[in-house]
């Protein structure tokens, strides 16, 4: 899978590590920034990451800030963007199975390391489901109109 990542300044000593966990996982990552520990603000990151996906430049996306809410709720106005904040594997797992999200958001001061990847493995092996959960992700998108 090709996966775009990013985060503001907060999360940026989080993301090294799961760029190195996607990448043992066998997945092509781009890092769309901050690149530093500088201020900066997350919904320039949320924005570029969400544009990627949407574009289908690639398939999914991660980004962390403090607590993940700001960056999701700048990628979620991009249109065609359903991105879920997570701090637990099993709301990661259902997101992706019932509500078919290509956004993956975190907080890297809510979670640390090793949770983040049980989340990012949980809804990367989901699929999404279909069937009764289709007219409701559709129904979502007509919001967007």
């Amino acid at each position: 899978m090709k996966i775009a990542i990013g985060s503001d300044h907060v999360g940026i000593e989080f993301k090294p590590i799961i760029i190195d966990y996607l990448k043992e996982l066998g997945h092509e990552v781009e890092d769309f920034g901050a690149y530093s520990s500088e201020r900066t603000d997350y919904p320039i990151y949320g924005k570029k990451v969400a544009e990627e996906v949407v574009s289908g430049n690639f398939d999914c996306g991660i980004l962390i800030c403090g607590t993940g809410v700001g960056i999701s709720i700048a990628a979620n106005k991009v249109k065609g963007i359903r991105a879920v904040v997570c701090s637990e594997p099993y709301s990661a797992k259902l997101s992706k199975e019932h509500n078919n999200t290509n956004i993956l958001a975190f907080g890297s001061r809510v979670i640390g390391p090793e949770l983040a990847k049980m989340i990012v493995k949980e809804w990367l092996d989901a699929k999404f489901e279909g069937g009764r959960h289709e007219n409701r992700v559709k129904m979502i998108g007509q919001i967007e109109k």
